[in-house]
């Protein structure tokens, strides 16, 4: 069986993820490719397409979300991804004893003693006036009855796992701040959910698998499931390894990989991309050894954004005072400082709509 190296993982990631050459996708379809963007932050998933995207116009991204062809809700992990709305209503049904499972691993002992099919039967019909509600209006309509557990129990149960809901607009427009309220799918996206098959065979976990590989591949069953959060798709693997090529990594793992997805030189040239906060390009991985160093691993999950430098997270970039700060976790070269200036100056610019193009290298970290 063929062995994968680092170098070569890292540059089918980048190509899957559209970060080794800027996609003239249109930006529905880009946010499908990558199976949604991790999007907790609101503003991270702009940064996150202006990195994949030619000629990327934020308002495109703003009236899809506008006209609900693209939707905020806790889905993979149990963390807020933006994903289309065709992706939220297929998948969501799949996600939800994951969701729950999740939820009530920090809140089981306040919920203990609910029975949760009258909690999200009661916040249903809190709902159903069509009035959109922040978690904490919700959970303390509910609170009437069920005064035990808390507010914060109660909200989060309710819209992270037992009502698939949507966080509105203008939650998640460029450049606005705005606080999260919530309505149920139905009243949102115009349907309820698809709901799960009768029998065992698993479609939803069938397409996840292949939607995660062409996002990511080749990567091995563990990384799916750090993906998604789901630990039962065995079964879907299964179902679909005749339609798939293996490989393995320098560890030995088994990865796998659709037949003819793209797996570039490992010579090939990577330029220089910056990733907003909570990208899975980093974080949809179990080992993310393919394109951060282990001693960084940590950064990956505190909301840190990364630089990309030869393909490998390189620097963290925040934006003070209008002017994008690149802090380097290991020394640059003169060519790659240039490289990165410019395509800092480009971030800068367009996070700032054109009033500035500012890029500070500060000091190596650490």
């Amino acid at each position: 069986m063929t062995v994968l190296g680092t170098r070569a993982l890292n540059r089918a990631t980048l190509a899957r993820q559209l970060l080794l050459d800027r996609s003239d996708l249109p930006v529905l379809d880009a946010v499908a490719h990558v199976g949604g963007l991790q999007a907790q932050e609101p503003q991270e998933p702009f940064a996150g397409l202006w990195s994949r995207l030619r000629a990327f116009d934020p308002a495109v991204l703003s009236d899809l979300l506008v006209g609900r062809s693209v939707v905020r809700t806790h889905l993979m992990r149990r963390t807020v991804h933006l994903l289309t709305a065709a992706d939220a209503l297929a998948w969501r049904s799949r996600h939800d004893a994951m969701l729950l499972q999740r939820v009530l691993g920090v809140y089981r002992r306040e919920l203990d003693g609910v029975d949760l099919a009258e909690l999200a039967a009661a916040a249903r019909a809190v709902l159903a006036d069509g009035e959109p509600r922040t978690m904490s209006e919700i959970a303390r309509a509910l609170a009437e009855r069920w005064p035990a557990p808390g507010t914060r129990a109660l909200g989060e149960v309710v819209v992270a796992a037992l009502v698939p809901v949507a966080q509105l607009p203008p939650r998640g427009l460029w450049r606005t701040k705005a606080g999260a309220r919530y309505l149920p799918f139905p009243a949102w996206l115009g349907r309820e959910v698809d709901p799960l098959p009768p029998d065992a065979s698993d479609p939803v976990g069938q397409v996840l698998v292949r939607r995660y590989l062409a996002a990511f591949g080749p990567a091995a069953s563990a990384d799916l499931r750090a993906w998604c959060g789901l630990a039962g798709l065995p079964a879907a693997v299964a179902a679909v390894r005749g339609e798939l090529v293996a490989f393995r990594d320098e560890r030995g793992r088994e990865l796998l990989d659709l037949p003819d997805a793209p797996r570039p030189d490992p010579d090939t040239p990577a330029p220089v991309r910056f990733l907003p906060a909570f990208d899975n390009a980093v974080l949809g991985y179990q080992d993310r050894g393919r394109i951060i160093d282990d001693a960084h691993r940590g950064l990956s999950v505190a909301a840190t954004r990364f630089v990309l430098v030869d393909g490998r997270v390189s620097a963290t970039w925040t934006v003070t005072d209008d002017t994008v700060a690149v802090t380097p976790l290991r020394p640059l070269s003169r060519a790659e400082r240039a490289a990165v200036t410019e395509e800092g100056a480009g971030l800068a610019s367009f996070l700032s709509e054109g009033d500035g193009d500012r890029v500070r290298i500060d000091a190596l970290s650490g």
